[in-house]
């Protein structure tokens, strides 16, 4: 590679020529090329981490420009999956690294060969079934990881270290009910927000990249509207079944949603098998400005423009318009956050 490309980079005493040389010879997985994805695997393209994966189920729209610094009007106006564009736009970037778009929805079934072969692997996923999913996974094969979430005017970040540090059930021991929690979709999100994550993110990969060891464990908590930002010391959870126990439920997939396509109804079914229920009446309140919602009590209904989603008291959702199964997950997790 090029000494000038990295020069502002190797001169720094924590990096140096040694440093770079050990990103250049990197794996990276970057689990979700959206808002948080995509400033992350441009900065990591950009430091030179040798190759990026680059996984995401999704294609671009319209409504993802505002937020969403790799893409482009041609690439909604396409549908272009975001992965494929994703390393498109960074090729025009860095020549000189391996970028491996990968256009699939990660799942228990894929989600260690996804892992394969890499060092880190930082998380732009938009719901939290994968980042339970990708923290089995890591903590099983020992692979740091690098959670981030945003929504409205602020986010989180932590590194995860198997090992030395908490996990994200050391943490969050369960996830919250579908529908308990804001989505970018229906609580907004500051453009600039994803871009502070982001790139924390990033700063801690590739020093845990460059100086394995040196990380100290801390979940950041930002709000850039208020302008706070602070940081809390985590520990391990001596109960935790994750990274104590070493059950890993959602890799085993004893844990996580059930998906089936429901033949000659173009519809998919989404049953999560963690969610207790939904309010419904508060789901209708927070989903009004999004689509039309109508109620019966034990259904909702959400007409979007080009879907009709169904949702069950249960936690069951059907989601009309596509035979997609990663399409129709995409729309449950931006819907109705999980």
């Amino acid at each position: 590679m090029s000494g000038d490309r990295y020069s502002r980079q190797t001169v720094l005493p924590e990096i140096g020529r040694q440093g770079q040389a050990l990103l250049g010879e990197a794996t990276a997985v970057v689990l979700g090329c959206g808002a948080l994805g995509g400033v992350i695997a441009e900065l990591l393209a950009r430091a030179g981490v040798g190759h990026l994966r680059l996984v995401d189920r999704d294609v671009v729209e319209r409504n993802n420009l505002q937020r969403q610094l790799l893409f482009d009007e041609d690439d909604a106006r396409r549908g272009t999956p975001k992965a494929e564009a994703a390393a498109r736009h960074l090729g025009r970037i860095n020549s000189e690294i391996t970028l491996e778009p990968r256009v699939v929805d990660a799942h228990a079934g894929n989600i260690e060969q996804l892992l394969e072969g890499a060092q880190v692997l930082l998380d732009g996923t938009d719901n939290l079934e994968t980042r339970y999913l990708a923290n089995d996974a890591c903590v099983k094969h020992g692979v740091p990881w690098f959670y981030g979430g945003v929504v409205g005017t602020g986010g989180l970040a932590l590194a995860i270290l198997p090992g030395r540090g908490p996990c994200l059930r050391c943490l969050f021991p369960e996830p919250p009910p579908a529908g308990a929690t804001p989505t970018c979709d229906t609580a907004g999100v500051l453009n600039a927000s994803p871009v502070l994550v982001g790139a924390v993110q990033s700063a801690a990969a590739i020093r845990q990249l460059v100086s394995p060891g040196d990380l100290e464990p801390g979940l950041l908590s930002v709000d850039l509207w208020q302008g706070t930002y602070r940081v809390a010391r985590v520990h391990r959870d001596p109960a935790c079944p994750c990274c104590w126990e070493g059950s890993y439920d959602f890799l085993s997939r004893r844990r996580g949603s059930w998906t089936t396509t429901l033949c000659g109804r173009n519809a998919v079914q989404i049953t999560p098998s963690s969610a207790p229920g939904f309010d419904l009446d508060a789901l209708a309140e927070r989903l009004r400005g999004h689509g039309e919602v109508t109620s019966s009590g034990s259904m909702l209904r959400l007409e979007l423009p080009e879907h009709t989603v169904l949702v069950f008291a249960d936690g069951r959702a059907i989601i009309q318009g596509t035979e997609d199964e990663a399409r129709a997950r995409t729309l449950y997790a931006r819907y109705l956050g999980a």
